[in-house]
C-alpha cells in the first residue's frame, strides 16, 4: 500500500500513467459520507436498463440504415472515423470541446467505480491519470479483481455499474442545462447586407470539388452558369444538365465577399450521390422557427439532440452557422457555454451505453458474464455461453458501422 500514496509514471508508450494517491484518499472519504451506502444500492439494478437503451438505440439505427439508402449513403460520406470518439480523427468532434468532455467523461465514469469500491471495502490498487504523448485524455482505477470477484453479485454489479451509471447521470444534467441556455436565447433582425436569395453551404468534404475550388462553409451560392439558384433542387438539377461540362459557380462567402470560379463537373454521377461534395440548407432558415424546433426536441425526441451541431448547421441554434442570429441574456459566453454543454451530454451518454453492452471487457460484458457464471451449470458452459454473447453483440455493432458501405 505505501507504494500506491507516492506519485509515480509507467511508461507504456504512447501512453504514460501517472500514479497518484489523491484518487485514493478521495474515493475512501466519500464512501464514508452519510447516504453512500444507500447510493451503492441504488446502482445495483441499473446497468440492464442502460444495456437496453444502448441495444435499442443500435438495432433502430440498422433498422434505418437497412431501410433507407439515403441514410447508408450520408453515413458512407461521413466515413467510418465518425464512430470514433477520439477529437481530431472524428472530423466532427471538435477537438477542443472533443478533449475537455472526453476528460471529464472518464474521470467521472472510473471515479464511479472506484468510490463504489471503496464502499465495499474493495480494494483499489492505484488511481491516476492518462497521458498520450504527454496530452491528458483521462484516467484510471486498477481494482483488486480478487477482491471483486469475491464479493457478492450484487455489490460488483453496483460497482461496474457505477461508472455508466455516472456518465449517464451527467449526460442528462448536461442536456438540462442546455435546455436552460437555449430557453435564453432571442433571434436577432437579419442582417440586411446579407445574400437575399441562395442555398447555404453548411459542410464541405475533404477533397471535394467545392473544396478545391474553394467554397467555404457559411457561403451562399446563387448562380451556376448564369442561372439563380433559389431552391435546394435547383443546384442539382442545373449541375447534373451540365455533367462533363466545365461551368461557372458564383457564390457570396461568409464575409460577404461575391466569388466566381469555374468547375469541370465529372461527365457521370451515381444516382443519390452528390457532385460538389457539400451538404446544404436553404438560405437564412427562419431563426425563431429554428429555436423553436430545437427547444420542443428536449421533450419530444431527446435522442435527436446526439445529433451534432457540426452535422446539422442550419438546424442547431449554437452552430456556427446560426449563433451569430442569437443574443442570450447570458451574454457573448453564451455560445461557448451550450457548446460545452453539448459535448458532455454527447460524450458521456455515448460513453455510458457503450460500456453498458454485453461485451467481454466492457462493464457490462463482466456484469453479465459473473450473471451467466452464477446460473450456468459449468465453468466451461459459462465461459461459452458468454463469449457467444459477445460475439453477438460484437456482431451487431459491427454490422451497424460496416452497413453503409457494405449495402
Amino acid at each position: 500500500m505505501e507504494q500506491q500514496r507516492k506519485v509515480r509514471a509507467e511508461v507504456k508508450l504512447p501512453l504514460i500513467l501517472i500514479h497518484t494517491p489523491f484518487g485514493l484518499d478521495f474515493f475512501d472519504r466519500v464512501a464514508k459520507w452519510p447516504g453512500a451506502k444507500a447510493w451503492a444500492h441504488f446502482n445495483t439494478y441499473l446497468m440492464p436498463i442502460i444495456t437496453a437503451l444502448a441495444i435499442f438505440l443500435i438495432a433502430g439505427s440498422l433498422a434505418i440504415l437497412i431501410a433507407s439508402a439515403d441514410a447508408r449513403e450520408g453515413i458512407s460520406n461521413i466515413g467510418p472515423q465518425a464512430n470514433l470518439l477520439i477529437p481530431g480523427l472524428n472530423p466532427y468532434l471538435p477537438i477542443t470541446y472533443g478533449w475537455i468532455a472526453l476528460i471529464v467523461t472518464i474521470v467521472i465514469h472510473e471515479a464511479g467505480h472506484g468510490i463504489i469500491a471503496r464502499i465495499y471495502n474493495i480494494r483499489v490498487e492505484s488511481t491516476g491519470l492518462v497521458l498520450f504523448l504527454g496530452i491528458p485524455i483521462g484516467a484510471f482505477v486498477n481494482i483488486e479483481r480478487d477482491e471483486l470477484n469475491k464479493v457478492t453479485l450484487k455489490q460488483k454489479s453496483a460497482v461496474l455499474t457505477a461508472g455508466p451509471l455516472n456518465n449517464m447521470i451527467l449526460a442528462g444534467l448536461s442536456l438540462a442545462a442546455l435546455y436552460f441556455v437555449i430557453t435564453t436565447l432571442t433571434p436577432l433582425p437579419p442582417d440586411p447586407n446579407s445574400p437575399q436569395f441562395g442555398i447555404a453551404v453548411l459542410t464541405v468534404n475533404p477533397g471535394s470539388l467545392a473544396e478545391s475550388i474553394g467554397m467555404t462553409q457559411g457561403s451562399v451560392i446563387q448562380t451556376v452558369n448564369g442561372q439563380e439558384i433559389r431552391e435546394l433542387d435547383d443546384l442539382g438539377n442545373i449541375l447534373r444538365a451540365n455533367l462533363g461540362d466545365t461551368v461557372d459557380i458564383t457564390w457570396v462567402n461568409s464575409n460577404n465577399q461575391a466569388i466566381t470560379r469555374q468547375a469541370t463537373l465529372p461527365a457521370a454521377v451515381e444516382q443519390g450521390r452528390g457532385i460538389l461534395g457539400i451538404t446544404v440548407t436553404p438560405l437564412l432558415p427562419d431563426s425563431g422557427a429554428v429555436l423553436e424546433r430545437y427547444k420542443g426536441a428536449f421533450s419530444a425526441n431527446p435522442i435527436a439532440i446526439l445529433l451534432p451541431p457540426t452535422m446539422q448547421q442550419g438546424a442547431v441554434p449554437y452552430s456556427d452557422l446560426m449563433a451569430p442570429r442569437y443574443e442570450s441574456s447570458l451574454g457573448p459566453a453564451w455560445v461557448l457555454v451550450a457548446n460545452m454543454l453539448f459535448w458532455l451530454w454527447f460524450v458521456n451518454f455515448n460513453v455510458g451505453i457503450f460500456n453498458a453492452l454485453p461485451i467481454g471487457p466492457l462493464d457490462g460484458g463482466q456484469l453479465y458474464g459473473s450473471l451467466i457464471e452464477k446460473k450456468a451449470r459449468s465453468a466451461a458452459l459459462a465461459k461459452n455461453a458468454t463469449n457467444l454473447l459477445t460475439a453477438i453483440m460484437v456482431a451487431i455493432v459491427a454490422a451497424a458501422i460496416l452497413l453503409p458501405y457494405v449495402l
